[in-house]
């Protein structure tokens, strides 16, 4: 990526793989913030190739934003960065709208120069307000505050690892022109799944984003189509829960960047075609303390220890509370249809997948607690703070068999709103401001989109969904 002009940093996988997975090392070891913050800034100066810093952060309904920074200016400026809260959807009024960006520097990554352009790096950003406080609106603010007070009181560390399921259509930007296309997205290919030849449209971006995920630290697991036709899933290794929420908001952009280098669109709409498998984000959780897994139990039922089964309980007791945080759109809805492998079912189960939560062979390192009946839509650090929190402080319910009673989440947002909104649990979880903003903002979507849901996905669905909308979009009603 240069020339005799330019000379922007351009590095090759291997060496973007080294670098990405010695900053995760460091972060999961917990290095100090002063000297992370010290070797970056000495990094950035030194490293004259670089001539921007691209900060990310996410917005209350999870939609990733990024802001870039002159490289140069951010470093006389990086203990002072703002900008205007008021048009990101859920954070502060127009009349009190000046926010700060800390920066991270524990979430630093180097990402291809192909896919994101030379000369860059990326880092995620604390939101800050006014009296230099995290804002309360920046929900992984929140959820790293609280995984940081668990470790101090307990020395828990909060493990997750997620199975994200997304469909590749045929056109740049499909999801925008949704409306004025028919109402209908193009496969990609009509194979299933682990169907696809090598040279196939699927394939080949399947192959490029695994290879950029690697580059970028994700230690890649495995990959294939999934059941659907043009359904797709890369899995990658669990990481501690922050780390582990912004890998999927860079799995998403990643994905996304790929697809429209390709002249394509990787969607993460929980069920874009009907008739079809709908689209999940399966979260996989634990609990370690200094290296024990305390979810494991040779001895206990399932081999899960009494603590993983209190966890579970707790989830289950909250399951309708929490469902429009694990399932935050009206498009989400049509995916938790039975006939589908949805898990809709307020129960666990080792073997039902039809459930809410599973639990899945273990052993003393992998024992874990599936929940499944997540969106991949859904903001990954509202999933994360909800289920963790949910399962080691929210309250068991006295309901007979818990773990098997016919019970079943909401099949409409509407529903999933009013249980939201009437649960004193999740005021508990968010705050009463926070967790008023949030269900303003899924009752104004909802209430652009049809009221029954019906047999084939409306326009508004698309149009109004809060990744896909801009301000043209939004005000075309």
């Amino acid at each position: 990526m240069s020339n005799e002009l330019r000379n922007f940093l351009a590095l090759s996988y291997d060496e973007l793989e080294d670098l990405n997975l010695k900053a995760k090392e460091e972060r999961k070891k917990r290095v100090s913030l002063e000297t992370i913050r010290e070797e970056r800034l000495r990094y950035l100066t030194d490293e004259k190739r670089i001539k921007a810093l691209t900060v990310l952060f996410s917005d209350l309904e999870g939609r990733l934003h990024m802001l870039d920074y002159d490289k140069k200016f951010l470093l006389k400026s990086w203990d002072n960065l703002t900008f205007d809260g008021s048009s990101i959807r859920g954070f502060t009024a127009q009349r009190e709208s000046d926010l700060r960006l800390g920066i991270d520097w524990s979430a630093f990554y180097w990402g291809p120069a192909d896919v994101f352009g030379p000369g860059k790096v990326l880092v995620f950003g604390d939101v800050i307000d006014k009296g230099g406080q995290p804002y309360v609106g920046d929900i992984r603010g929140v959820l790293k505050t609280y995984a940081a007070e668990l470790y101090k009181k307990k020395g828990y560390t909060l493990n997750a690892a997620n199975e994200i399921e997304g469909f590749l259509f045929k056109g740049a930007d499909a999801e925008r022109h949704y409306h004025e296309a028919g109402s209908k997205f193009e496969y990609v290919n009509t194979g299933g799944y682990y169907h696809s030849l090598p040279g196939d449209p699927l394939r080949n971006f399947i192959d490029t984003t695994a290879e950029v995920q690697r580059a970028m630290g994700f230690q890649n697991e495995k990959d294939h189509p999934e059941v659907a036709p043009s359904q797709f899933e890369i899995n990658y290794g669990y990481g501690e829960v922050v780390a582990a929420a912004d890998q999927i908001q860079i799995y998403k952009l990643i994905c996304r960047q790929v697809a429209t280098n390709m002249g394509l669109t990787a969607s993460f709409l929980p069920k874009p075609v009907v008739g079809v498998n709908g689209s999940g984000m399966h979260t996989n959780v634990s609990i370690s303390d200094e290296g024990k897994n305390l979810f494991w139990d040779a001895k206990g039922e399932e081999k899960l220890s009494k603590m993983g089964w209190s966890f579970v309980d707790r989830i289950l007791t909250h399951g309708n509370d929490i469902c429009l945080l694990l399932n935050a759109s009206v498009n989400a809805y049509r995916r938790l249809d039975p006939h589908f492998e949805a898990p809709n079912q307020i129960k666990a189960s080792a073997v039902d997948r039809g459930s809410m939560i599973r639990i899945p062979i273990g052993n003393e390192k992998s024992m874990r607690v599936e929940v499944r009946s997540v969106a991949p839509d859904s903001n990954p650090y509202m999933v994360m703070l909800s289920i963790f929190k949910t399962g080691l402080d929210g309250e068991t319910s006295k309901i007979k068999n818990l773990r098997q009673a016919e019970r079943y989440l909401p099949d409409n947002i509407y529903t999933a709103i009013e249980n939201f909104r009437k649960a004193d649990w999740t005021k508990t979880l968010l705050g009463e401001d926070v967790k008023g903003r949030y269900a303003d903002l899924k009752q104004a979507a909802a209430d652009r989109c049809a009221r029954a849901l019906g047999t084939f996905v409306k326009a508004p669905e698309v149009q109004f969904h809060h990744e896909v909308y801009n301000q043209y979009l939004w005000n075309q009603f």
